[in-house]
């Protein structure tokens, strides 16, 4: 049995591993983009959280190894086998019941996000009970008066171009978000999945064919991004990425003014790959899917059917 003396020196030991991994913790977000979204916020503490458990146990379980070798050595020439512990009900409630309530509570955390990050679209897949419309925006929670989504952008994926029609009928390469307003993207693939990822949005998004997925953001940092094509599973989709700005709501609607639709933007990074001369001596023989030409990759509307 453990001493008073012993016991003080574990309390001492585990305060001391819970400020060190809380540092750890605040540490992690330095790790991250900067947030560009209000939304980014709740996933990015979120992910501060789990570094610090990841930090508690791990900073633990060496304490406790070190502490064994130093202090429980065996003696030379010593080759017997240690008694086995068995039986300590106690200690098996303990090791069971943290790690399955961590579990749960980071089930529910992490849901609770993805209701806040209002995805509409998905219920038919993943059998969401709780109305997703219904759940609030995570923007109400970081502005004094919360704004509905003020327009729909249309977010088209195919082979291996992005595209986006705003409501003024414009369509362009280009995906402009005015800040600090709630904006809806409509997103739609053509044929094969996409995914719509910018990692300063916090937001990582599949784009199933023949559903149109909806999601509510809100931009808070003005600046440029770069929206990412996240599912490599294929030749060029590494390629597949657009310019991303958010900007003040009166830059933008200029923008939307003195814009046409950029019918001649230059050719795709992924048909300029396809047709380069090949860079080894040796072909593999894999099958690869030629780009979609300018024509197709240019066209305004999807039709799921194809």
């Amino acid at each position: 049995m453990f001493s008073v003396f012993e016991y003080v020196l574990i309390a001492f030991y585990v305060a001391g591993l819970l400020i060190v991994s809380r540092w750890i913790g605040q540490q992690a977000f330095s790790w991250m983009p900067p947030q560009a979204t209000a939304e980014a916020q709740r996933v990015d503490d979120l992910f501060s959280f789990l570094v610090s458990i990841g930090a508690f146990i791990l900073l633990g379980l060496v304490g406790v190894i070190v502490y064994a070798i130093v202090f429980h050595r065996a003696p030379p020439e010593d080759y017997t086998e240690g008694h086995p512990s068995r039986g300590n009900g106690k200690l098996e409630i303990l090791w069971t019941a943290t790690p399955t309530l961590l579990v749960i509570w980071i089930a529910f955390q992490s849901f609770n996000i993805y209701q806040q990050l209002n995805i509409l679209g998905l219920n038919q897949i993943v059998h969401l009970h709780a109305p997703l419309e219904s759940a609030p925006a995570y923007a109400a929670t970081v502005s004094d008066v919360p704004k509905p989504a003020s327009e729909t952008i249309d977010v088209f994926a195919r082979q291996w171009d992005w595209s986006f029609h705003y409501p003024n009928n414009l369509t362009s390469k280009e995906l402009h978000l005015p800040s600090d307003r709630s904006t809806r993207l409509n997103m739609q693939a053509e044929k094969v999945i996409h995914g719509f990822y910018v990692p300063e949005f916090r937001l990582k998004q599949d784009i199933v064919p023949g559903r149109n997925i909806d999601i509510v953001i809100t931009p808070t940092r003005p600046g440029k991004y770069r929206l990412k094509d996240s599912q490599f599973s294929g030749a060029y989709f590494a390629l597949m990425e657009a310019d991303v700005y958010v900007e003040s709501l009166d830059k933008y609607n200029q923008w939307l003014a003195q814009t046409v639709s950029s019918e001649t933007n230059p050719q795709n990074q992924a048909i300029a790959e396809n047709i380069q001369p090949p860079k080894t001596l040796f072909k593999s023989g894999w099958y690869t899917v030629a780009p979609a030409q300018r024509a197709v990759a240019n066209q305004r509307k999807i039709n799921n059917d194809t």
